[in-house]
């Protein structure tokens, strides 16, 4: 009868598969500790030929020798080169990312860039140096919103939105600022030309 991978244990370390963990089962087994010791070394070999050192030769065994650790669910008993890596490292998982509510960015499709730009300009004091850094945010907006859709996008919807955006702080009007005019790229077609 064929025995399925899935009823299986689960492998702890997968990018060196079953093989390598049924080594290292076998060799948490062994009862003498030379042989485990010679065991041990011989599965490390083993790992190495799979996943050849690229870098630091030291410090690629020394991770090797942590992964056959945790591979025996640190339960190998043999003398180890280097000082291992301990249990208690896994105890924690990761910190929480934290994650944005949905309506914190209703201006999603200019991105968190634009954002971050339009209150680095709503901070700067009146002049030609918050003036250039409007024009340029507003050209950038429009350039976003014409490679999102394939709609002419209007000046003063531009304006509106960084009035939005900025909560007021920005008013800019079709008659003072004149924007760029952009179109969207076309779209390669995939076919290749015919030789002649």
């Amino acid at each position: 009868m064929l025995t399925y991978t899935n009823h299986l244990k689960r492998l702890v370390l997968p990018e060196y598969g079953r093989n390598i963990q049924n080594m290292v089962d076998h060799c948490t087994t062994i009862a003498d500790r030379e042989e485990r010791n010679r065991c041990a070394e011989a599965i490390i070999e083993a790992m190495l030929t799979l996943f050849p050192s690229q870098g630091d030769a030291v410090e690629y065994r020394r991770k090797l020798w942590d992964h056959l650790l945790i591979m025996s669910d640190f339960t190998l008993d043999v003398d180890f080169p280097f000082e291992h890596v301990a249990p208690e490292t896994f105890d924690g998982g990761p910190a929480p990312v934290p994650a944005e509510r949905p309506g914190s960015m209703p201006f999603r499709h200019y991105g968190r860039y634009i954002q971050g730009l339009v209150e680095a300009a709503v901070d700067m004091e009146e002049g030609e140096a918050r003036d250039a850094l409007i024009v340029l945010i507003a050209n950038q907006m429009k350039k976003t919103l014409v490679t999102a859709s394939n709609d002419n996008v209007e000046d003063a919807r531009i304006f509106a939105d960084l009035r939005a955006m900025s909560h007021g702080a920005i008013h800019v009007t079709p008659d003072r600022m004149q924007l760029c005019e952009f179109k969207q790229a076309p779209v390669a077609s995939g076919k290749k030309k015919k030789k002649r």
